[in-house]
Order: C-alpha cells, then sequence, then structure tokens
C-alpha cells in the first residue's frame, strides 16, 4: 500500500468527523456557483430592463451566497483541525510505542538525532499531507467537479474549448511527481543527518569545550547544513519551473474562452452575460487546479517523510515482551550453560560461557575492557538473545519467559546512571510507582544518598537535569542504588557501579550496595578489588571465555590472570 493512502486510512478512525467535514465542503463549493450567475442575469436582465428590485435581490442573493460559503469554510476548517489532531495524535501515540516495543540492536544502529527527527518532524510532514491533502484536495475536486458540470450545462462547446490544457497540465503533473519523491526523500536525509550531529554535539558540549573543538564542530555543522541546504535548493529549481508552467498552461483555457466566447458573442451566438458568467466559472475552475500543483509538492514532501515514519511501524517488534511463561516466586538461581553469543557473525562475543549463581550468592565478573562481561548481563536480561547454550533461571530457560515478568525480578545498577530530566521522586518512582514518600527517605538512607538530598533546594521535588547533571557521579549513582531498593528484586545486576567515583566515594557506595545485595543474587562486574573480593565466587573473562574461576583466596593461590589482574590494575594503596 502507498505511503498516502496508509496516512489517509487513520482518518477511518473518526467517520463521523469525516462526514460532517464533507457536508460542509459540499454546501459550500454549490455556493460558489451563486456569483457566476447573480452576474449573468444582472449583466442580461437587470441592466437592459433598468430594474431596480430584481438587482438589489440579486445583490443580497450574491451577499447571502457569500456569508453561507464562508460560514460553511469555517465550519470545514474547524472540524477539520479537530479531526486532524486526533489522527497526528494517534499517529504520534503509535510511533511512540512502537519505539518502545523494538529490540535494542535497532537502536545501536540508529542515532538518537535520527529517530528524534522522525518523531518530530517527519510526522509534522505528514500532518500537511493530512491537513492540506483532506481539506484542500476534497474541496478542489468537488469544486472542479461541481464547476464542470456546471460549465457544460451552460455552454458544452465552450466548455470543452476550456478544457483543452487539462492534458497537458495531467502530463506535467505526472513528470513532476515521478522525479519528485527523489528530491524530497534527499531533503529529509540531509535534514535527519544535520539533527544527529546537532544531538551529538550537544550532549557532547563538555568534550567539545573541554578540547577546544568549537571551531571544527562549527565546520562540520555547517557542512551537514549546507547538504540540506543544496537538498531544497534541488526541490525549488524544479517547483520553479513547475508552478509557473502549471500556471501558464491553466490560463491558455482563460485566453481560449475569450477568444472563442468573444467572437461568440459577436456573432450574437452568446448574451454577453453568459459569457461574463462562463469566465467566472471558468476561474473557479481552474483555481482548485492550481492548488491541487501546490497540494502536490506537499504531498511528495509528506510521502518522503511517512516512508521514514512507516519504516519504523512496518519493523519487527522485539519478541516474546508478553508472551511465554510468567516468573514468579524467584529464588534467584542462575545458571550459563555453554552460552555463545556474538553481536556480528564475523566474531563471536562469548564462546561456551559456562556461569552459576545459587539464591543469594554474590558472583563477580573480572576481566580486560572487551571480555564480555556487560553481555553476559544483556543476555540474562533478553536485551539481546544468545545464539547457543542455554540460560536458566530457577530451571526455567529465560528463552521461554516473558520478557515484561523476567525484567521485573532484575535490579539493574550501571557505570553510569541514567537520570531522567524530572524530580528525585520521580526518578525514584521508575521502580516503584506506588512508593510512598517514607518509602523514598528509607531507601535513600540505606542508599547512604539522604544527606546531599535533604540539601536540594527543594529535596525529593528538585529536579535533576538532563541526565542528573546537577549531581555529581557519586550522587547520581547512589539515587540508582536507591530506586534498585525500591524495585526490592530479587535479582540484581550491578555493571561497574563504583568505577567511575573517587575512593572515598566509593566506599559510601559500597556500603550501600552492601546493604542492596543482602539476601539476593547478585552478579557484580568491577574493575576495583574492594567490589569483588567478597564475591562468593569469582569468575575470570577472556575474548569471550571463562578462563578462571574460583573465590579470591582460590584465584590469588592460583596464581593466574586474576592474581596478575590484582597486582595491577585492581590494587591500590588502600588494599
Amino acid at each position: 500500500m502507498s505511503t498516502t493512502l496508509r496516512v489517509f486510512n487513520y482518518t477511518k478512525r473518526y467517520p463521523w468527523l469525516s462526514l460532517a467535514q464533507l457536508s460542509c465542503a459540499i454546501i459550500s463549493t454549490l455556493l460558489v456557483i451563486v456569483f457566476p450567475q447573480v452576474t449573468r442575469i444582472i449583466i442580461d436582465d437587470v441592466i437592459p430592463e433598468q430594474n431596480h428590485e430584481l438587482l438589489w435581490q440579486m445583490v443580497g442573493l450574491a451577499l447571502l451566497a457569500f456569508l453561507g460559503r464562508d460560514g460553511f469554510n469555517s465550519a470545514r476548517i474547524f472540524l477539520n483541525n479537530t479531526f486532524e489532531q486526533k489522527v497526528i495524535f494517534d499517529l504520534r501515540s503509535e510511533l511512540y510505542s512502537k519505539i518502545q516495543r523494538l529490540r535494542l540492536p535497532w537502536f545501536d544502529n540508529k542515532p538518537t538525532g535520527d529517530v528524534m527527527t522522525r518523531v518530530a518532524e517527519d510526522v509534522t510532514a505528514m500532518e500537511r499531507v493530512l491537513i492540506d491533502g483532506i481539506e484542500q484536495g476534497l474541496v478542489a475536486v468537488l469544486q472542479i467537479g461541481i464547476i464542470a458540470s456546471v460549465m457544460f450545462y451552460m455552454d458544452a462547446k465552450l466548455a470543452a474549448i476550456s478544457l483543452l490544457p487539462i492534458p497537458f497540465l495531467v502530463l506535467g503533473a505526472s513528470l513532476y511527481t515521478r522525479t519528485a519523491h527523489k528530491r524530497y526523500q534527499g531533503v529529509r536525509r540531509a535534514t535527519s543527518a544535520m539533527n544527529s550531529l546537532l544531538h551529538d554535539n550537544i550532549a557532547g558540549i563538555r568534550q567539545i569545550k573541554a578540547y577546544t573543538m568549537e571551531e571544527a564542530e562549527h565546520a562540520r555543522f555547517n557542512e551537514a547544513s549546507d547538504k540540506v541546504r543544496q537538498a531544497s535548493l534541488v526541490v525549488m529549481r524544479a517547483w520553479a519551473m513547475y508552478n509557473p508552467g502549471m500556471t501558464f498552461l491553466a490560463s491558455t483555457g482563460l485566453v481560449l474562452v475569450l477568444a472563442f466566447g468573444g467572437q461568440a458573442a459577436i456573432d450574437g451566438r452568446i448574451e454577453p452575460g453568459a459569457l461574463a458568467a462562463f469566465v467566472l466559472m471558468l476561474q473557479l475552475f481552474y483555481d482548485p487546479v492550481n492548488r491541487l500543483h501546490s497540494l502536490n509538492q506537499l504531498i511528495q514532501a509528506g510521502r518522503a517523510a511517512g516512508e521514514r515514519v512507516f519504516d519504523i511501524l512496518d519493523t519487527e517488534d522485539e519478541p516474546g515482551m508478553n508472551d511465554g511463561a510468567v516468573l514468579e516466586a524467584v529464588r534467584g538461581d542462575i545458571d550459563f550453560r555453554n552460552v555463545g553469543f556474538s553481536y556480528t557473525e564475523k566474531m563471536p562475543t562469548l564462546e561456551g560461557v559456562s556461569i552459576r549463581a545459587e539464591a543469594g550468592q554474590t558472583i563477580a565478573l573480572v576481566g580486560q575492557t572487551g571480555a564480555g562481561k556487560s553481555t553476559i548481563i544483556n543476555l540474562l536480561t533478553r536485551f539481546y538473545e544468545y545464539d547457543n547454550g542455554e540460560i536458566l533461571i530457577d530451571g526455567h530457560s529465560v528463552g521461554s519467559l516473558n520478557k515484561t515478568s523476567l525484567r521485573e525480578q532484575i535490579g539493574y545498577v550501571t557505570q553510569e546512571s541514567f537520570l531522567f530530566n524530572d524530580t528525585v521522586r520521580e526518578n525514584l518512582r521508575i521502580a516503584n510507582r506506588e512508593a510512598t514518600d517514607e518509602e523514598m527517605w528509607e531507601a535513600l538512607r540505606i542508599a547512604n544518598a539522604t544527606p546531599f538530598v535533604k540539601r536540594l533546594p527543594d529535596q525529593l521535588d528538585s529536579v535533576v537535569g538532563e541526565r542528573g547533571v546537577k549531581l555529581s557521579v557519586g550522587e547520581k549513582q547512589r539515587i540508582s542504588i536507591a530506586r534498585a531498593l525500591l524495585k526490592n528484586p530479587p535479582i540484581l545486576l550491578l555493571d561497574e557501579a563504583t568505577a567511575s567515583v573517587d575512593t572515598e566515594t566509593e566506599r559510601i557506595i559500597q556500603e550501600a550496595l552492601e546493604r542492596l545485595m543482602t539476601s539476593r543474587t547478585s552478579i557484580v562486574i568491577a574493575h576495583r578489588l574492594s567490589t569483588v573480593r567478597r564475591a562468593d565466587r569469582i569468575y575470570v573473562l577472556d575474548l569471550g571465555r571463562v578462563i578462571e574461576e574460583g573465590t579470591h583466596n582460590e584465584l590469588l593461590a592460583l596464581g593466574g590472570t586474576y592474581a596478575k589482574l590484582c597486582e595491577t590494575a585492581f590494587l591500590d594503596e588502600s588494599e
């Protein structure tokens, strides 16, 4: 189905609004033909007979027709705007819902700025198709059909002559439409690339300033902006030839009517008033024809934008969100059995990984960057699906579980804790929408976050800024820990939760983490000895394989990779 038709399919949800709008359009279009007929009567009957009474009756009729036409147009515009905003709301809501249901790998390959452009700008471009396509298109087609019928009723021969330019107009519109799509696609792609660059630069403004990259990034932005300019100029150049050309062809219809109609009036085959009325009718005929050419441009722009929107809507949902067995009464036994996984076909990320954590145990994953530690967490949460082997929770294969119920049982604290640009309260309520203030303060106390939250201007109601920019790294981390406490999950995942803080802050966070891990099955990824030495079991990974496992003392006695890491990356003076 074409993109334009798919957009119009959304209108079927509101049939009564469509019917009311159509009724107003038909009535207002019928009232358009009154003035040319009044003009004919005044020229052919009123003036020759000097009938003053009929003159004022015709003037009143014309005024009443104009009032009715504009009144119904006003109602039509109001109905159309209400109708269009309902449809656009549905479309935006459906698009946002779809984005939330997509697989994580989809986001890995899509710049954030591109996704934002599709939701904000491309949907707006589709909105133009709804506004102008439904409103102007419907009215224009109705007016063309009604006026053409009246013209043939008035004078079939003259009407046929006036329509001679129509085949050329159709041919011109067809040629323009055939090539316009690619031009508008170029504009959308260039705009998306520029917005992606802008998003990255705003997100990385501190790095830009720290490395004095302002001029270089300005040049990059100008380059991207210039591509938008060039793509837009390609569209405008084609429009600059197409629109005046179509207007000229339409004008030839008026000239032909004046030529043949004028000759007929001289020969006495048509009354002057009838000719004047026919010319007015012809202007009313070609006015919507010209509007259809402008509408064609907007439809092509909306079509290009719509394809980008429907590209998301047509993407396959993340499977298993609400299908499969529901995980309840979780003890927390976790078992990786010979698991293999690869982000790309060329290079495996995990090979034959076997890891076990009994209920209530803490296991630690250590190894160099790229060893596959975070991938293990991604597979347990089913952010990605493993290729072979098996992952079990309490004896249930995670592949058979309902993803929603699975993730409800897991708390996740990452190295860079993400906070929304909202209050402390709302960032905590993500974990538990029913949490009371008392429960929040208790979670903050356990997370060692109460002192700094109480110092904030509005305490729980203080806005933390985008990505929590108003808080320090350690403060954000403690908010994240408090959030996990409010969720109260039986399984806890800690991905380098203390990697980005100083020693004193690490001590405070570590105390909070120990409280958080009590009576939970925990998988900890860390680069610091203090974080992992108390683990019940430690797994050492290298290039996607488990090369050592045991307790801290067992691995030290082994004198292998873990012992070497303790001498270098893990060991500091405080140890």
